[in-house]
């Protein structure tokens, strides 16, 4: 499919009824079309992998298309500096989740980027650090337990951060570290029980929804 192609096709199923429910749910409408994921990714499947046709629908600004580009691209071919400059364009969670969990987990340079990202300021960059260090520890089954016990340290450092989307994606990523192994299990929550004794009710919040799901016996039997 050609450029032209892909936008006139998503263009002609937009849904602005969507729009107003995914609005709802703190996704940002500007430039958003009101489409599913099951459209989205049956899109990308016809689509096939383009890193030259991804750069060019991200380049549209719509907010589905940005989503779609990270279903197309090829992680092989991102470079870091591209990596930063479509974190940067982040605006709304679920393009930064779609991107970090779909393309941005698997590239060279994302072990390191998690990290670096968690550390800056911005709301959504440092969403896509920890949304990042999420879908590592998720996905990547090459990584050892030292990548996952440097990135526990930066979440105890920033479990501080009030704001919605940097809290919940901090909680996130300790839980899904918390599941990988009985090793970083056991790391995760004793660096939850840290975060428990912060000055911060985000801090406190983060500790205690991960501590319900890290200690509780069914969760922890099915990690190996």
């Amino acid at each position: 499919m050609t450029y032209e192609e892909i936008l006139r096709e998503m263009k002609a199923h937009a849904n602005p009824d969507n729009v107003a429910g995914m609005a709802r749910f703190g996704i940002n409408p500007q430039g958003t079309l009101g489409l599913s994921m099951p459209f989205l990714r049956g899109l990308a499947k016809r689509i096939g992998t383009d890193h030259t046709l991804a750069a060019r629908v991200w380049a549209s600004g719509i907010h589905e298309a940005r989503i779609l580009a990270a279903l197309i691209d090829d992680p092989q071919q991102v470079t870091s500096a591209q990596m930063d400059r479509w974190m940067r364009d982040f605006d709304s969670w679920d393009v930064c989740d779609q991107v970090c969990g779909n393309l941005f987990d698997r590239t060279r340079s994302g072990r390191r980027k998690a990290a670096a990202w968690a550390r800056r300021g911005p709301e959504y960059e440092r969403r896509a650090g920890f949304s990042l260090m999420a879908a590592i520890a998720w996905h990547d089954g090459e990584a050892g337990d030292d990548v996952f016990i440097s990135y526990l340290s930066t979440i105890e450092n920033y479990a501080f951060d009030e704001r919605n989307f940097v809290k919940k994606a901090v909680n996130w990523a300790l839980r899904n570290i918390g599941k990988r192994s009985r090793r970083l299990n056991k790391s995760a929550v004793a660096c939850a029980r840290r975060i428990a004794k912060q000055d911060s009710r985000a801090a406190r919040w983060i500790a205690a929804d991960a501590l319900r799901e890290l200690t509780n016996p069914k969760v922890v039997a099915r990690i190996k």
